[in-house]
């Protein structure tokens, strides 16, 4: 808990200084934010550490299993998922919910494939994940947000907005009011999450988006949420607006 409580402190410091509010009116990916030497990890394909995962991904894809003797490449080839991760999360009539990716794999693998369904953050779901969202790579985001998404979308906002845990902060204050401004070493980012699943440096491996906004409760000193619970996927919806046109960069790489 040191590290947490250490964390808490710096940001709490850090919301107290308005000097450093910046109007995050512009939308930037948290690749803005990166170092140049992060930066350009991230953008060689060949130096990416999260292109182990999309190769473990695309294994995955053409992988034979259940019964049926089929795999996931056997009705979806790899480029006719270009422009799908964009559009997600999104609502789902026949679940009577939304569904994010991690969501809609799992389906398709209990459903199609028969076989059981992978754990929310574990290395196969984020191995595909990153293979399916990697294959819309530069695409602009743009989920939709009316219709049966609305009151989904409006859950996000709110829980976007709201005060929480012992340090009663917002993630609107940190990623709308203080964009830009430093924490300790990091440059707080606006938020975006159009490089999900990224690989963390700090925690040397791939994540979610989910995991990301667990981390942040946990900053907070609030309770987080289950991974793929309700709350989540509507911030993640609520989110995913947020960053609307900017481009699929997943795998990113995020300090």
């Amino acid at each position: 808990m040191t590290r947490w409580r250490g964390f808490a402190i710096a940001i709490a410091a850090t919301v107290c200084v308005g000097a450093f509010a910046q109007d995050a009116g512009e939308r930037r990916s948290g690749s803005f934010y990166l170092s140049d030497e992060t930066r350009r990890l991230q953008d060689d394909d060949f130096l990416n550490p999260g292109m182990f995962a999309v190769e473990r991904g695309r294994e995955l894809w053409s992988r034979v299993e259940g019964s049926g003797g089929r795999a996931c490449a056997s009705c979806h080839e790899p480029a006719s998922m270009r422009g799908v991760a964009m559009r997600y999360p999104r609502h789902d009539a026949r679940r009577g919910g939304l569904v994010n990716l991690v969501l809609k794999i799992n389906a398709e693998r209990t459903e199609r494939l028969g076989v059981a369904a992978l754990e929310y953050e574990s290395d196969d779901m984020l191995a595909l994940t990153a293979f399916v969202a990697h294959q819309s790579r530069g695409l602009p985001m743009q989920v939709e947000i009316d219709g049966a998404s609305r009151p989904y979308f409006e859950s996000g906002r709110a829980y976007y907005f709201e005060r929480r845990g012992q340090l009663n902060l917002a993630c609107a204050q940190c990623h709308d009011g203080l964009a830009g401004a430093k924490l300790r070493g990091d440059t707080i980012s606006q938020g975006q999450v159009n490089g999900f699943p990224i690989y963390r440096l700090m925690w040397r491996s791939m994540a979610s988006s989910h995991r990301m906004f667990e981390w942040c409760n946990v900053a907070l000193r609030a309770e987080p949420h289950a991974l793929g619970s309700p709350e989540y996927l509507a911030l993640e919806l609520y989110v995913a607006w947020r960053g609307r046109g900017l481009p699929v960069e997943s795998p990113a790489v995020r300090r």
